[in-house]
């Protein structure tokens, strides 16, 4: 299968080193309409690299796309490509606001090709037993999920990007940003939100969007939730999820099980390996394998013609929470869902 990536940013290296180890798939192009980023693109990966849209739309037998551009700018890209009749696999999050959001969904659908988003975190080994677990119902009725990305980035992670921070392109800060990820495991845990109140600040950096982000979650089961991001708050920790039920409770930090108590079990649960990495303090500090594996995963769905793992409207929930935090901050109030757009 032909996949070919819009963007050349430096998450597109981990897409390029996911796909290389894909049999049966090849990474046959990537596009940038910027000439000199197009052509240090060509140096770094060896490959067509081309600054028409239209053109690359028609590389020959190309048959997925994936859009790598700056958050804000997933949309126009990923019109054209379903219009092209391409898949799509899309990084995080799948946009800014939900009226974009339902846009891109709805080309989708129309078009009839796959939506995928990625939200690679999913797929470590103890993350995977811990869904299983609230599944099944190990932990009882569900009391409380939190989710806690106190991470930290120096000004020059601002200062030296044209759209990091901004609302146009990056929709916001840390909640959108950094954050989703831990946002995404935490609606995947917990389930449908019914309301929720937050607060934003912008405290360290001269940017528009939010580097601390709070908000008391209130779950359509009856739990309750807390959620934090930052991207001041130094050395930067690794992200944390916090489940407690009736029957026991469990942490993951980092993508490892770090904390595991189930009443009347002497279960003894180590961490795994397989992480992926924290970008606690530094944004690169992850690996390929994670996004490897949901990239199997959305091949498999092509080719059986399945719904993808992660699809357009599982990644729209974490959007609309975020939107809802960022209006409650505004408003001063709290927020019922489902929520409705301002924008």
């Amino acid at each position: 299968m032909k996949i070919g990536i819009i963007g050349t940013g430096s998450i597109t290296g981990k897409h390029a080193q996911a796909i290389a180890e894909i049999e049966g798939a090849e990474l046959v192009a990537l596009y940038n309409p910027n000439p000199e980023s197009a052509a240090k693109a060509k140096a770094q990966f060896g490959l067509l690299v081309l600054t028409d849209l239209e053109e690359f739309l028609k590389v020959p037998d190309m048959e997925i796309v994936c859009v790598c551009t700056p958050s804000g700018m997933h949309l126009e890209p990923a019109l054209a490509a379903a219009k092209a009749g391409k898949h799509l696999m899309i990084e995080k999050p799948i946009e800014i606001n939900l009226k974009r959001t339902d846009e891109l969904i709805a080309a989708c659908a129309e078009n009839k090709v796959k939506l995928a988003v990625i939200f690679q975190n999913r797929f470590t080994e103890d993350y995977q037993k811990l869904k299983r677990a609230v599944s099944e119902g190990v932990f009882g009725r569900l009391l409380m999920g939190n989710a806690y990305v106190n991470w930290f980035r120096d000004s020059a992670y601002y200062s030296t990007s044209n759209w990091k921070g901004t609302l146009e392109a990056d929709g916001g800060g840390a909640l959108i940003n950094q954050g989703i990820h831990t946002v995404d495991l935490l609606l995947d845990l917990m389930g449908d939100v019914k309301s929720v109140f937050g607060q934003v600040q912008t405290t360290l950096y001269p940017i528009e969007g939010e580097d601390l982000g709070a908000a008391i979650v209130n779950f359509k089961n009856g739990a309750l939730g807390n959620i934090t991001s930052a991207t001041a708050l130094y050395p930067g920790y690794p992200e944390r999820i916090e489940i407690f039920g009736t029957e026991g409770s469990a942490i993951l930090e980092a993508g490892k099980l770090t904390q595991w108590n189930i009443k009347e079990s002497s279960e003894i649960v180590k961490p795994s390996q397989n992480s992926g990495g924290s970008g606690a303090s530094d944004p690169t500090a992850i690996g390929h394998q994670l996004h490897l594996a949901q990239w199997k995963l959305f091949l498999r769905a092509i080719q059986e013609d399945q719904t993808p793992v992660v699809d357009g409207e599982t990644a729209r929930k974490s959007v609309e929470l975020i939107r809802a935090i960022y209006f409650s901050s505004k408003k001063g109030k709290i927020v019922a869902f489902p929520f409705e757009d301002e924008d």
